[in-house]
């Protein structure tokens, strides 16, 4: 990934790209009469190659701190939008709980009220008797039929 990908940011966390590598200042050394073993370097281009190594990774913190921060801010707003979600979820339960609550009340308005319950059982109590009396006047007591004696089969 290249630095120009990230993009710049605005907040003030942001670290700023770090500069590219100094070119390095071309060696004079003039080639001795005696050879040296090929995997020993001067110390200058041992310096100079640390000094590449050093600022490669300072690029590479830099990368990775501004990645750091845009995840972060990232991370912010993804929060940010579940909790509208969760807010709007719940306004949409509390709202369909407001609904139930309306319907289960117009039911309840319907049914009839105490005073209507206590003046049907008065009203039945009453026409009870009057039709026991009604029927033992009348002798139509004997239109029942009769219970059969205890102890006795009916054959």
């Amino acid at each position: 990934m290249t630095d120009a990908s990230l993009g710049t940011s605005s907040t003030p966390s942001a670290v700023p790209p770090a500069p590219g590598p100094a070119p390095t200042p071309p060696v004079a050394t003039a080639a001795p009469a005696v050879a040296t073993p090929s995997h020993a370097l001067p110390a200058n281009q041992l310096f100079d190659q640390l000094a590449r190594i050093e600022d490669k990774c300072s690029r590479i913190e830099d990368k990775y701190a501004r990645s750091e921060a845009l995840l972060s801010r990232v991370e912010d707003k993804v929060e940010n939008a579940s909790n509208r979600m969760n807010e709007a979820a719940r306004q949409s339960d509390l709202a369909a709980l407001r609904t139930e609550m309306r319907g289960l009340a117009e039911r309840t308005r319907r049914l009839p009220s105490t005073g209507a319950l206590v003046l049907t059982a008065v009203i039945t109590a009453i026409l009870t008797v009057v039709l026991l009396v009604a029927v033992q006047r009348l002798n139509l007591d004997r239109l029942l039929p009769q219970r059969a004696a205890i102890g006795t089969t009916v054959q």
